[in-house]
């Protein structure tokens, strides 16, 4: 099991391809529906990971009906925007589509970002 904590870690240690950490423990938090993994909090070093993790954290909890962990609500808004696509041609559509999870920390990702196939 990948913990939130161990995810942080190997993002942190190669920020430039954080996306495939980043999904292995989205893909393996949604395929084993344990708190363990989210259960401790991870060092808050980085604003935009911290906060993106958090984000995932709570959207993914909701969607599997649990209920996340309170040290998420620790975890702050970034001070800029951050919009995950990084193309501008999509900001607009981000705005409108990415959940309230990611919105309230100023993280804006399609509507699909966290689908998986």
């Amino acid at each position: 099991m990948i913990t939130a904590r161990q995810a942080k870690q190997r993002i942190k240690s190669n920020k430039k391809y954080w996306r495939v950490p980043f999904f292995d423990f989205v893909d393996d938090f949604r395929r084993n529906k344990d708190l363990k993994a989210v259960e401790k909090p991870f060092d808050l070093t980085d604003r935009r990971f911290d906060a993106l993790l958090a984000s995932t954290i709570e959207y993914l909890c909701d969607e599997m009906r649990l209920e996340a962990p309170a040290w998420v609500w620790d975890v702050p808004s970034l001070k800029e925007p951050w919009f995950l696509s990084g193309m501008e041609s999509l900001k607009a559509i981000a705005i409108a589509e990415s959940p309230v999870f990611f919105r309230r920390r100023k993280i804006f990702a399609l509507e699909n970002f966290l689908y998986r196939v």
